[in-house]
C-alpha cells in the first residue's frame, strides 16, 4: 500500500480524468446556486496540482480543502467539513462519512462491490445512496426543498 500510494503524486493529481457525468452536474448544481468545493485527503502540499486539474477540466469548484490522512476513527474531511458546514458531502469512499456533523447531509457513491469498502455498519451514517455523481445531482435538484 505504502508503494502505491507512493506515485499520488504531484503528477497524479494534476491529471485526473473526470466521471462520466460529474462536470456536467457540478455546472447543474452551480447553476441552482450552490457553491461547489472539493476536500480531498491529500496530502496539502498537492492541492494546488488537483485544484489546477480541476479547473482544467471544467469543473466550477471555488476551492480545494486538502486533509492530509486516510482512515481511522473520524475521517480526516470532517474538521474541514466542520468548518465549511456545507449542506451536503458528497463521497464515494465510506470511511470518510465517519465525524461528519449529523446536519451536512451525507450522500455516498457506490463503487463495484467486489473488494469495496462500503460496505458494514458505517453505512447507517449515510443519509442517500446513489450510483454516480450524475445521479446524486439529479436526486437532489429534484427535491421539494433543499437542506
Amino acid at each position: 500500500m505504502e508503494y502505491f500510494r507512493s506515485h499520488f503524486d504531484e503528477e497524479f493529481w494534476s491529471s485526473l480524468p473526470a466521471y462520466d457525468g460529474a462536470i456536467d452536474a457540478c455546472l447543474r448544481l452551480k447553476n441552482a446556486g450552490f457553491n461547489l468545493v472539493c476536500v480531498s485527503a491529500i496530502a496539502p502540499r498537492f492541492r494546488q496540482a488537483r485544484e489546477r486539474n480541476l479547473y482544467e477540466l471544467g469543473f466550477p469548484i471555488e476551492r480545494v480543502f486538502c486533509t492530509d490522512g486516510i482512515d481511522g476513527p473520524v475521517s480526516p474531511k470532517a474538521p474541514a467539513l466542520t468548518e465549511i458546514a456545507p449542506v451536503a458531502f458528497v463521497d464515494d469512499y465510506l470511511p470518510f462519512m465517519r465525524g461528519i456533523p449529523s446536519e451536512i447531509h451525507t450522500a455516498l457513491i457506490s463503487r463495484d462491490s467486489l473488494g469495496s469498502p462500503n460496505v458494514g455498519d458505517d453505512l447507517g451514517l449515510v443519509d442517500s445512496k446513489h450510483a454516480c455523481f450524475a445521479e446524486f445531482a439529479d436526486w437532489w435538484l429534484a427535491r421539494p426543498i433543499y437542506l
